[in-house]
């Protein structure tokens, strides 16, 4: 009896890395316009969580930063710094904000909202 039960627990452990290789495999790959009104890129695009940004641009006069709303907004360096200028970066579910925050980049058009579902 206990052989049949463990026979379960593998084929359930199977089953849920099948499904964790199917929603990976499923991920798209954007490749960002990342320059001054990249806003207006995200709009009408359709991403999932999974979904993979990829920002290319010159890092001696760009960067990416992942900040919060307020940071959006306002565009103020709020959390994550990039600068590698070929930032890949993973979409979660809900609404990603990034900014520039070179000065006057953000104020100038170069930030950008996506929502994820």
């Amino acid at each position: 009896m206990a052989q049949g039960r463990g026979s379960a627990a593998q084929g359930l452990a199977l089953g849920l890395l099948l499904m964790c290789l199917l929603l990976v495999a499923d991920a798209a790959t954007y490749n960002v316009d990342w320059s001054f009104g990249a806003d207006s890129w995200s709009r009408g695009k359709n991403f999932r969580a999974g979904d993979v940004l990829v920002f290319s641009y010159d890092p001696s006069a760009h960067n990416v930063v992942a900040v919060d709303a307020g940071g959006y907004n306002g565009c103020r360096e709020s959390g994550t710094k990039y600068n590698s200028g070929n930032d890949r970066i993973t979409l979660g579910p809900g609404t990603s904000y990034f900014i520039c925050s070179i000065s006057g980049h953000c104020g100038a058009g170069m930030k950008m909202a996506v929502t994820a579902r």
